[in-house]
């Protein structure tokens, strides 16, 4: 079965010789992660079409069908479908799509189920750009009639052990929308007027390769082998914003002497407006980790910061702004890092003015102790951590639920959703005095700095729209679970691969 595993670097000179020969080739491409009857139908269909039948198979780290898969390795997928007699052959594809091995291919026929034969379905346009790449090479696309399953919809139902909140979410979910009616609703944020508000803050990763401890004294030596730096704080959000919401401001702060700015402007290119605070005496925030390279680890932490609040002149300036431009938005969302940009004015000024107010107050290692919620009231969303809000109670015994209705109450907050790391997250409506409880959906942790401005911001923008809070904290934690699988904010949250999550999930 191995002479059927083909290189991808020696498609070319095989295909060369099988069509020396005179064989139409058949290609199918997909991830084929149960292999079930509809599969072997639709292979079974394929091969008639021609001589030879490859299949290309979607590898591990491109299989984009929800958490926790593909289900099977790749190389399981693999042994698979060399075990069936009407494979010929079969390639991984090491690719995001299909485009690269079509183009080392170029079938004689392109073969695809019957459920793509509605491109309107397909809302990532792939479908569309596959056709076209085969028939520049003069080939021809054909979908096969055979009966049709789901290796997602079958591992959902038989092989994923789905927990309670999991099952009580997703049939909440099916009772209100379909998935056509989702997408539907997707298109509803492109018009939302959204302001950002809080402190910008430079990640700045340096990969090291651990030497050892040095000789001379008790510390850890490293060597510094590349650096890369991604916008984090409220430019994320910004970022993560981006796929779905085409009106976004952004008031923030810089350092004095405008560094970092074109870094900043370039990636930011896509807001419609951003106001800066140049903050006298402070530098841009920076904050730089240490990480070794081979386990991702990080290793040490330095941050370039004033953690001081603004002088006067400049509080009355940002203040000034905030008058202007709160009223104009639809939504306010606003991260306060506690770095010293908004205080108990400008908190209370926020409150006042904003029509829709989504929060995140976040404890970090330069803030605890004192950063509390004290300075904002009349909040409609609020997202804070477990720590946090045992924190503003000074309560490590008390029920989650008796924290979050106190907290709720105290503020005047309208909706409350406290995440829990791998334990998941809770959402509490006051009015309606409900809790909803999420799984946490990352199958693969690789960094968990900006999970929760991610969370933050899509689960915010999805109330304000009027998704149902099942819906909405789900697709929030599902774009927290697309944040933790990259270094830091190296990539905003996909819309196109939050849409799939969900109707993964809600097969």
């Amino acid at each position: 079965m191995e002479n059927k595993i083909l290189k991808f670097e020696d498609l070319e000179k095989k295909i060369k010789k099988l069509k020396s020969i005179k064989k139409n080739i058949v290609l199918c491409h997909g991830v084929f992660d149960l292999l079930h009857i509809g599969h072997i139908k639709h292979l079974e269909e394929s091969k008639k079409l021609g001589n030879i039948l490859i299949v290309s198979l979607t590898s591990d780290r491109f299989v984009n069908k929800g958490p926790g898969k593909p289900f099977f390795s790749e190389k399981q997928r693999l042994y698979a479908l060399t075990s069936l007699k009407v494979v010929d052959y079969v390639v991984l594809n090491d690719y995001l799509t299909s485009e690269k091995v079509i183009q080392k291919i170029k079938p004689t026929i392109y073969s695809k189920g019957p459920d793509y034969k509605n491109q309107n379905k397909d809302f990532t346009g792939q479908i569309k750009k596959e056709v076209s790449i085969v028939e520049k090479y003069r080939g021809k696309v054909i979908f096969t009639k055979s009966e049709t399953n789901t290796s997602s919809g079958l591992i959902n139902q038989f092989l994923k052990k789905k927990s309670n909140n999991e099952i009580k979410i997703v049939n909440k979910i099916k009772k209100t929308y379909s998935f056509p009616l989702i997408k539907k609703n997707f298109e509803k944020l492109q018009s939302l007027k959204v302001l950002v508000i809080g402190e910008l803050i430079i990640d700045d990763y340096n990969f090291c390769e651990a030497l050892g401890k040095s000789g001379k004294e008790p510390i850890l030596v490293l060597k510094d082998l590349y650096n890369e730096q991604y916008i984090g704080g409220t430019g994320a959000i910004c970022r993560n914003l981006s796929d779905f919401c085409k009106q976004i401001s952004l008031i923030t702060n810089i350092g004095e002497k405008s560094d970092k700015l074109s870094f900043i402007k370039k990636n930011l290119k896509f807001c419609k407006d951003i106001k800066f605070i140049k903050k006298k005496n402070s530098p841009t925030i920076i904050k730089k980790r240490f990480i070794d390279k081979i386990n991702l680890n990080k290793v040490l932490g330095v941050y370039t910061l004033n953690d001081e609040s603004l002088i006067k002149q400049d509080e009355n300036k940002f203040n000034n702004i905030l008058s202007k431009m709160l009223p104009k938005f639809d939504l306010v969302i606003v991260s306060d890092y506690g770095h010293g940009l908004i205080s108990k004015q400008s908190a209370k000024l926020i409150c006042k003015k904003s029509k829709s107010l989504a929060l995140n107050l976040q404890i970090n290692a330069s803030n605890f102790g004192y950063h509390n919620i004290e300075n904002y009231n009349n909040i409609d969303f609020l997202i804070l951590n477990e720590r946090e809000i045992r924190h503003e109670f000074r309560d490590r015994t008390c029920s989650l639920e008796i924290l979050m209705k106190k907290l709720v109450l105290k503020k005047k907050i309208k909706v409350l959703l406290v995440t829990r790391g791998k334990s998941g997250s809770v959402l509490y409506n006051q009015k309606k005095n409900k809790f909803i409880y999420c799984d946490a959906y990352a199958d693969k942790i690789v960094d968990k700095i900006g999970s929760g401005d991610a969370m933050l911001a899509l689960t915010s923008v999805f109330l304000k729209c009027g998704f149902s809070e099942p819906l909405s904290i789900l697709s929030g934690s599902l774009a927290a679970a697309q944040s933790v699988e990259t270094l830091a904010n190296k990539k905003n949250i996909s819309k196109i691969n939050l849409l799939r999550s969900l109707e993964y999930i809600l097969k």
